[in-house]
């Protein structure tokens, strides 16, 4: 279909066409590519698109699901004000908001990533916490590098992450019936915003006023929402060898802290609807694993195809109850095949990180619910038998054997000599080991079961996916699977005289 400014094109598929040549399509990232003339095509055919072309990451199955908001509804920015964005790899900002809105309730609908033009690729996530309300407006006055040794006392109190956003993600809502609570005693009156700087070309002179639009209205809706941060407690002892095609890490949302929390809180359970999956560069696919009563429950989300470059919430097609006593498994694979040296949990995108952040309601005091796996059994896999005592210094230091004396364990671990096979018996070692349990209230207050250890439950691995069975008749013909329908349109004011895609 085409008029004077727009040319549109549909077509359509079946998910799964069983040809071998063709690629499913799933609830993971699909990267499409696309190209185009800016003429018709002529009696020779098709003409070559020159440098029109590109390519997206999208999830052609979850779209943003867009609620027709009134235009007239209130907002409010925050922003960073002319951050100089410092010449290396990787730079965490932080700076201190107030909420505008106090004393009323309101709930916010929408949330919207105000990245600056040109910005895209060196904003990676913008996290926003809610921090204690026995702040006062002398913490506005200025930001800072985050985990920084002079950052501010007052950053400290930030433990409670209320929204994220990741790069390629696009706006936010919430569902008709929940909303982000602001405006109450219980509700933030001060925000720290984190905004992930990725540099890797160590530009100088880079100039930053990116942040995020908070969308409201004075209509309350049924639920509050709450986000609870689930996985791999970002740290040293989260660690993946080098040459790697392929290595799994868990982090472990454990029964033990959901029973207090839910059983405190809310024994009939909390309903997540969406889900954010978060990894660095060497993440190539994500899974939410649930377990009810030690029995395992369809995926709660999954990316098979992770991009690094496109991370955002996934909104669930059904909303997912989840009990006291139940199990929840971020599940991260890996690939380090061009990698010479460990890779270790850290802020850095060329460190890793295996997260999941869940959006739900009704909102309790739970807000991260993580795991840390023991890091002397990883040491005693490579021959390490005594680290000095009292530990004094981080990374702290091997006493014995002879080979690794006086050695950071971080050293002791790049220095041996990694195969594949060492790699895989190491890998299926860490996913048995005891981990540490991380069960955190708002206001950086725990729950009782923090610091504890646990076992990890004993599961099926790897995860077995629904077989895709194809029709007898011919290899390449899929019985009666669904179809999704692709609509594009391109305006004229952007290419000129609209013709067909090639």
């Amino acid at each position: 279909m085409e008029n004077s400014t727009h040319t549109i094109l549909a077509f359509s598929r079946e998910l799964h066409t069983c040809d071998t040549n063709d690629k499913s399509i799933t609830e993971s990232t699909v990267r499409v590519i696309w190209a185009y003339h800016h003429k018709d095509m002529g009696e020779a055919g098709q003409n070559y698109h020159g440098s029109n072309r590109g390519t997206k990451s999208l999830r052609l199955l979850n779209p943003e699901k867009e609620e027709v908001l009134s235009a007239s509804l209130p907002y409010f920015d925050l922003t960073n004000k002319d951050v100089p964005v410092p010449d290396k790899d990787t730079t965490y900002w932080c700076q201190m908001f107030k909420i505008p809105i106090q004393h009323e309730k309101h709930h916010v609908t929408k949330v919207e990533p105000l990245i600056q033009k040109g910005h895209e690729n060196l904003v990676h996530h913008i996290l926003l916490y809610q921090c204690s309300s026995n702040l006062n407006d002398s913490v506005l006055d200025y930001g800072h590098e985050c985990y920084h040794p002079n950052m501010p006392d007052s950053f400290l109190t930030c433990e409670t992450v209320i929204f994220a956003w990741a790069i390629g993600g696009e706006g936010f809502t919430y569902p008709p019936h929940v909303g982000l609570s602001i405006g109450t005693a219980a509700d933030p009156q001060f925000v720290l915003m984190e905004v992930h700087y990725d540099n890797p070309s160590y530009t100088e002179g880079l100039i930053d006023n990116s942040g995020l639009r908070l969308i409201y209205t004075p209509v309350i809706r049924k639920y509050d929402a709450g986000v609870i941060e689930a996985g791999l407690w970002v740290s040293l002892f989260h660690n993946i060898p080098p040459g790697m095609p392929e290595f799994v890490s868990e982090g472990h949302c454990t029964l033990e802290c959901l029973e207090e929390a839910l059983g405190a809180e809310r024994p009939s359970g909390i309903h997540v609807f969406a889900v954010l999956l978060h990894a660095h560069l060497a993440g190539r696919a994500i899974r939410m694993r649930h377990f009810h009563n030690g029995e395992e429950q369809k995926l709660l989300a999954y990316d098979d195809e992770f991009d690094f470059n496109f991370q955002e919430f996934q909104y669930l097609k059904e909303e997912r109850t989840i009990l006291p006593g139940d199990n929840l498994i971020t599940e991260c694979h890996y690939s380090t095949v061009d990698r010479i040296r460990m890779t270790w949990g850290g802020l850095s995108t060329r460190n890793e990180m295996c997260l999941s952040y869940l959006l739900y309601y009704p909102r309790i005091n739970l807000t991260r619910c993580a795991s840390i796996p023991d890091i002397m059994e990883q040491l005693q896999f490579i021959g390490v038998k005594e680290i000095y005592r009292p530990v004094r210094t981080w990374p702290f230091i091997i006493k014995s054997p002879k080979q690794y004396k006086n050695l950071s364990f971080m050293d002791a671990m790049n220095k041996f000599k990694w195969s594949r096979s060492e790699g895989v018996s190491y890998n299926e070692l860490v996913l048995k080991l005891p981990v540490n349990v991380r069960c955190s209230k708002t206001d950086n207050a725990e729950w009782s079961i923090q610091g504890m250890t646990a076992l990890p439950p004993e599961i099926e691995r790897p995860y077995k996916t629904e077989p895709v069975i194809c029709s007898s008749s011919s290899s390449l013909h899929c019985s009666l699977f669904p179809t999704v329908l692709f609509v594009v349109y391109v305006t004229a004011s952007t290419i000129g005289n609209i013709g067909p895609f090639v």
